[in-house]
């Protein structure tokens, strides 16, 4: 994962989200072994949000590594009002992921795997669009790649030596 606005997991209230489950069989001389792999994101719906892959034996146990997995990797998304500061156009692999702020009352309109992350963390109006592939692996982390890639208004303005009085009273 790209260096983005990375956030240290202590003392955080985060909720965990199961975006998809896999069962995965490996076929041996004795036969078949059954495994499971957990795509799971994590988030304190207040602009903080990660994402991890757990694989073990037993669904739980799975899903146990996965949130441990998904604590390491937290990133801080800009939200103001609910949604996000301007549109992003993000790709990877073979999914690629547009989202869109959106008017208060909107809601969140995305698919499976983006919804997951876009709730997690704390984006009540977005529109989105998921391209290419529908992979939830490639999808989620597609998903990341946009949210941190946005910038805050503030911080944008500063770096272009734009008075913020200009920013907020046009």
């Amino acid at each position: 994962m790209t260096q983005f606005n990375r956030v240290k997991g202590g003392d955080l209230d985060l909720t965990e989200k199961v975006v998809a489950i896999n069962r995965v069989v490996k076929t041996t001389k004795g036969g078949r072994a059954f495994s499971f792999s957990a795509l799971v994101v994590v988030g304190n719906g207040n602009g903080v949000v990660g994402h991890g892959l757990g694989k073990a034996k037993e669904v739980q146990e799975a899903i146990t590594k996965g949130i441990d997995d998904a604590k390491k990797n937290l990133i801080k998304v800009p939200v103001m009002h609910g949604t996000i500061p301007h549109e992003q156009l993000a790709k990877d692999g073979a999914a690629k992921v547009f989202i869109k702020p959106a008017a208060h009352g909107t809601g969140v309109i995305a698919g499976g795997s983006m919804r997951a992350v876009l709730e997690a963390a704390g984006i009540t109006d977005v529109l989105s669009k998921s391209l290419g592939s529908a992979n939830p692996h490639n999808v989620v982390k597609a998903t990341f790649t946009a949210l941190g890639m946005l910038r805050e208004p503030i911080k944008v303005a500063k770096q272009r030596n734009i008075s913020l009085k200009k920013v907020f009273n046009g």
